[in-house]
């Protein structure tokens, strides 16, 4: 957005009723034409703006997009999203937040775009990112911590979107699946992927991406029985702004309650109530081999608790899983 664009745009947020054209002109160092332009430009971005002879400019409607205009008001956080980057395009927020984070960038910076030409999931999968519809997001952390306890940020991140679309989306039936995904009516809805830079006893930088199917309707063809987003669960569209700013204040209390602990051990109650695995025989596919059981649950750790026949409990602290129970083979894992 122009920068005299977004200024009038803060502005506007920042009263609630009328702001004079003449005001906005000494503010800006700008003639009442050039602010119909600006104007002009909001309303073609989305914005519902009124204007009435005499009385001004108001601020009637926002877009809901994931904006730094729209989100950073909604914030209640120290650090996650106060230094926000947004693009209309990225190759990937992942790639952007970790070229930001090797330059210095602080922790809780967040990269956001509206589209992705090369979104990416686990195993390097492709991830479908579409404009206008989604929210495509990346967290830069510094977390002091030993680098073995880095595998648990997804299991933060997750426990943290969940709540947001929980709060945001009271329609929405939602569930965690480990390790890195959130489900909806047995269909993705949200991709976690978590990427480090490290040496042996020192973390340098984690960056935390998601992606939240919000207003996609339909999913594509290709995706049909795989993915769903908010919109095809609730049959409402929502906001993806308030949708960031929801997780990125819960995920930073999260984090820090995270970083004040030795585990995971005060996250486990939630995680496996709305866990989606939980009780169910899955099928772990790792890259040298397969483990079957029943999920008894996590460890502290965040590994999945796998009981085999014989009554044997295994931590398992990677890999895909599957349902493999006869009732759930009809339903994506």
């Amino acid at each position: 957005m122009n920068p005299v664009t977004s200024r009038i745009l803060h502005t506007l947020l920042d009263n609630d009723g009328f702001v004079s054209g003449g005001l906005l002109c000494r503010e800006l160092q700008i003639t009442r034409s050039a602010v119909w332009k600006h104007v002009a430009r909001l309303r073609a971005a989305g914005y519902d703006v009124e204007a009435v002879s005499g009385r001004g400019y108001r601020l009637a409607g926002l877009t809901g997009s994931p904006v730094s205009e729209e989100v950073q008001p909604l914030l209640g956080t120290n650090s996650f999203g106060r230094n926000f980057v947004f693009l209309e395009t990225a190759d990937s927020t992942n790639l952007h937040a970790r070229a930001l984070a090797r330059d210095g960038a602080a922790e809780g910076t967040v990269v956001v775009a509206d589209s992705q030409t090369g979104g990416r999931g686990r195993m390097r999968r492709a991830w479908v990112s579409p404009p206008g519809v989604n929210l495509y997001c990346s967290i830069v952390l510094r977390p002091q911590v030993p680098s073995v306890r880095v595998p648990e940020i997804p299991l933060v991140a997750a426990a943290a979107i969940h709540g947001a679309l929980e709060a945001e989306c009271p329609e929405l039936s939602a569930f965690i699946k480990w390790p890195n995904d959130i489900l909806s009516g047995g269909r993705k809805l949200c991709g976690i992927l978590c990427e480090m830079e490290s040496e042996p006893d020192f973390t340098h930088f984690v960056v935390v991406g998601f992606g939240v199917n919000v207003n996609l309707d339909p999913v594509p063809d290709d995706l049909q029985g795989i993915a769903t987003s908010v919109a095809i669960e609730t049959g409402a569209t929502c906001s993806r702004a308030r949708i960031l700013a929801a997780v990125l204040n819960r995920f930073e209390r999260l984090y820090d309650e995270w970083l004040g602990c030795e585990d995971l051990g005060f996250l486990l109650p939630l995680l496996e109530r709305h866990a989606w695995l939980q009780g169910k025989q899955v099928r772990i596919e790792q890259f040298s081999r397969i483990l079957t059981g029943t999920v008894a649950g996590l460890s502290p750790q965040g590994h999945l608790l796998l009981e085999n026949e014989e009554g044997t409990v295994t931590a398992v602290n990677s890999g895909e899983a599957h349902l493999q129970s006869i009732n759930d083979q009809t339903r994506p894992a």
